[in-house]
């Protein structure tokens, strides 16, 4: 039998002591009813922080439970003698409205969509697909813009450089090739080296290289190469991986993490040596995921649209963004693997895994950090999506409705939607904080391989077996 929830004594009253993330105290202690909610924390620390005018967004903790009711109901212990610590956190200032209808089906790829990928302002859209083109669509009118030939094999991944100016493709045909999205030609020939096909680009990061010329990719050939895209040569390779490399990302620090079906991941640094190998999974090492991907993705464009004069200045930007997320913490990384399990790496400090993450009963397919760096979504062959805490790697809880295996997990970019694609056809968004359903979005004919949310979070985008592309809009 269930007992019914204390209900408080009246007129009772609590101490309690704000803090932020980092344990700094704000204000003095606090004398409060003992049921205070959120809006009344949220009024009382807007006027502790003196931004009574301009009040932020916040959300509340105790004991690492979030105050969502009030504090009375959501604090498992009901004692009122110590002083209750609440620790706050911001909220993204801006909301994303949730897509929910689409607004165009576009078809001209005459094979499956296997890529699709925003550029960095989320201007422009790029897709890649298995008739061994690359496309780039007007967003405004929803209509094809530039058809790039050149490949003679599936275009397997896209990546767009951090300033928007080159787009790269990766394909079966054992080349990469660089592309201007502005007139939709090539840039040289493709660039040779790898002997078998490209599983996975990622450039180096706006704040390091300005100039964005320098792109690493991996291959099933177990090596990586860093290339440089202005003169379209060979940096260096990495070779130490004895099996087929599924993944390469460039981190904010400088570092590149290479995750192999060797089952190891490694990191090395920018110019190539070996830094530490990261090991513990037991099979295949399928996705990276890392807590800086949406700032290094998005570089030097943020919500606000700001257009940069010149370089330099667009390089500030970009760093200041980035040591404001980066804040006193280090770059976190998540691995999913062919063992059903996830590791939590801390690859600056430790070369052990913080936490195993398991559940998933399959294959983990993919992961991806919400962009504040607090959740990390898994999509698995299971057809369950898992959500887990962004700092410790603690499971939240399960986000199920799709009927067939989760291919890709994508965030909004205030960090309280995701969006899943699945071999079932639909694509489904998830409200974070309910654990459930948003919108379902049925549509396509046939498995989607690929999804993906612009950066300002107004429009996103699927990419079907069914060969078509389906945008979406609020």
């Amino acid at each position: 039998m269930r007992v019914a929830a204390e209900t408080m004594p009246e007129g009772q009253k609590i101490v309690a002591q704000f803090k932020t993330e980092e344990g700094e105290s704000t204000g003095p202690p606090l004398h409060l009813p003992a049921d205070v909610n959120p809006e009344q924390l949220q009024l009382l620390l807007n006027q502790l922080l003196e931004q009574s005018d301009d009040p932020m967004p916040y959300s509340f903790y105790v004991d690492d439970a979030e105050i969502r009711k009030n504090l009375w109901a959501d604090r498992k212990d009901k004692s009122t003698e110590d002083t209750i610590t609440i620790v706050y956190q911001p909220q993204a200032i801006f909301r994303v409205r949730a897509v929910t209808r689409c607004t165009s089906t576009l078809t001209g790829h005459s094979e499956a969509v296997l890529a699709a990928q925003f550029s960095p302002d989320g201007r422009m859209l790029a897709t890649g697909s298995g008739d061994m083109t690359v496309r780039v669509w007007d967003l405004n009118t929803e209509t094809p813009k530039f058809t790039l030939k050149g490949h003679t094999g599936w275009v397997l991944s896209i990546a767009w450089s951090p300033d928007g100016k080159t787009l790269a493709s990766g394909s079966m045909d054992n080349t990469v090739r660089l592309w201007d999205p502005k007139t939709g030609k090539q840039l040289g020939t493709g660039l040779r080296g790898h002997t078998k096909w490209i599983t996975s680009l990622s450039w180096e990061p706006f704040h390091i290289n300005s100039k964005a010329n320098r792109l690493a990719s991996s291959s099933k050939d177990g090596t990586v190469r860093v290339w440089n895209t202005a003169l379209r040569k060979i940096d260096f390779t990495i070779s130490q991986h004895t099996a087929s490399v599924t993944c390469v990302k460039w981190g904010g620090e400088g570092l590149l993490y290479t995750a192999s079906q060797d089952k190891t991941i490694k990191v090395w640094n920018g110019n190539g040596m070996l830094v530490k190998t990261l090991q513990g999974h037991g099979h295949w090492v399928n996705t990276l995921a890392l807590s800086t991907d949406f700032v290094l993705r998005t570089g030097p464009f943020d919500h606000t649209g700001k257009i940069h004069t010149n370089e330099e200045e667009a390089k500030q930007a970009a760093f200041k963004r980035y040591q404001q997320f980066k804040g006193k913490g280090h770059e976190r990384l998540v691995s999913g693997s062919d063992d059903f399990t996830m590791f939590f790496w801390e690859p600056e400090t430790s070369k052990k895994p913080l936490t195993r993450m398991t559940g998933h009963q399959k294959l983990v397919n993919h992961v991806s950090f919400s962009p504040d760096g607090r959740y990390v979504a898994s999509a698995s062959f299971d057809n369950s999506v898992k959500l887990w805490d962004g700092q410790t790697g603690k499971f939240l809880g399960n986000l199920r409705g799709h009927v067939g295996a989760v291919y890709q997990v994508v965030w909004s970019s205030d960090s309280r939607m995701l969006v899943s694609c699945s071999k079932d056809t639909t694509l489904k968004i998830w409200d974070i904080k309910k654990f459930k359903i948003k919108h379902d979005l049925p549509g396509h004919l046939d498995e989607v391989y690929c999804v993906d949310w612009t950066p300002a979070g107004d429009k996103m985008a699927s990419g079907s077996k069914d060969k078509t592309l389906r945008m979406y809009r609020h």
